[in-house]
């Protein structure tokens, strides 16, 4: 299959070329000042994108255990149906994916769009955790390498290998500890320095069973086993998977379908449903062509809640040095590994 970046297969793994031109938006039309076409330079790192299932140990179980595990228990949730899991879902939808994946994780650990206290930090930190999609450090330091190899070399999910394999696959491969232990040294240093952050990284499983308990047990003082088990599956089990799928979506259909304000070295596309659904991710050709700023929607019908959510902070005092203009300097890891 090719890699020219040029070339952007679906869902199905069939290729289709398209003229990125045709997308192209004058920068004059953005409601933030910035060029038309972003610094960024290409990947020169040599490591192949896609991970060669015959250079790894097979399947990495646990990995695909865990999401196994969310997916069937999530299938349970329908018959389990209640209008208090279905807010539960809400509720948890909005407190681990809105505020600890796209504002936690994304804005402020992985770009520092933001400043904040660093209880506020820890908090974003321990929620974002608990969406299920893996530890804080690894997360972080998997997503900056992303974003210095997007779309090409070294980019750990790049749909360029096809849209499942940016989705889900890429994470199933038993690459070994020494890998992901690599890609944490070289690009979570900063975070791996805070013990607080540190423990929550470690402590990652404990969290999910602690939550799955209380649950469990909230529920079913609230109405019985029935209560218990909607609670469960709505709240833990459904969420997750939801929460999953989203973020996913911006790693694979954010680079596949959507139109394009900006000229990147990648696929990076603006996609106005990932958009609605992630709380603002899925405007991710404006953020690849200017990661640090803190708002990815750059023009007036671009939706983007957890912009709005930093801008309340700021209003009170919980952030500051929000990154609003793309002149801030790029982040990378020789300013992270410090």
């Amino acid at each position: 299959m090719s890699t020219d970046p040029q070339t952007t297969p679906g869902f199905g793994f069939s290729d289709s070329t398209e003229n990125e031109n045709e997308f192209v938006v004058s920068a004059s039309t953005s409601t933030i000042d910035a060029p038309q076409e972003s610094k960024k330079k290409r990947s020169k790192y040599k490591e192949p994108a896609r991970i060669d299932m015959r250079e790894t140990n097979g399947i990495d179980w646990v990995t695909t255990g865990w999401f196994s595990l969310l997916h069937v228990g999530a299938l349970a949730a329908p018959f389990f149906f209640s209008w208090q899991g279905v807010g539960l879902f809400v509720l948890l939808w909005w407190i681990t994916g809105g505020l600890g994946i796209c504002l936690g994780f994304h804005r402020l650990l992985t770009h520092q769009s933001f400043q904040t206290y660093k209880p506020v930090k820890w908090f974003l930190a321990w929620v974002g955790g608990l969406a299920g999609e893996g530890p804080v450090i690894t997360w972080v330091s998997v997503h900056r390498k992303h974003h210095k190899h997007s779309d090409h070399h070294a980019d750990p999910h790049s749909p360029i290998h096809g849209g499942w394999w940016s989705h889900i696959i890429w994470m199933t491969p038993n690459v070994g500890k020494p890998y992901w232990n690599e890609v944490r040294d070289k690009y979570g240093k900063d975070l791996s320095k805070d013990k607080v952050i540190r423990f929550i990284d470690s402590t990652f499983m404990l969290w999910h069973v602690v939550t799955a308990v209380g649950l469990t047990a909230v529920g079913y003082w609230m109405g019985g086993w029935y209560m218990a088990l909607s609670y469960l599956t709505w709240g833990f089990f459904l969420r997750m998977v939801w929460v999953m799928h989203v973020t996913w979506l911006v790693n694979s259909a954010s680079h596949i379908w959507g139109y394009r304000n900006y000229e990147t070295t990648d696929q990076s596309r603006n996609n106005w449903w990932v958009g609605l659904l992630s709380f603002g991710e899925g405007w991710h050709n404006n953020h690849h062509a200017f990661e640090r700023v803190a708002r990815h929607g750059h023009k007036w019908w671009e939706v983007d809640v957890t912009y709005m959510t930093i801008k309340a902070m700021k209003a009170v005092g919980l952030a500051w040095k929000v990154v609003d203009k793309p002149s801030d300097p790029p982040l990378d890891e020789t300013s992270t590994a410090a």
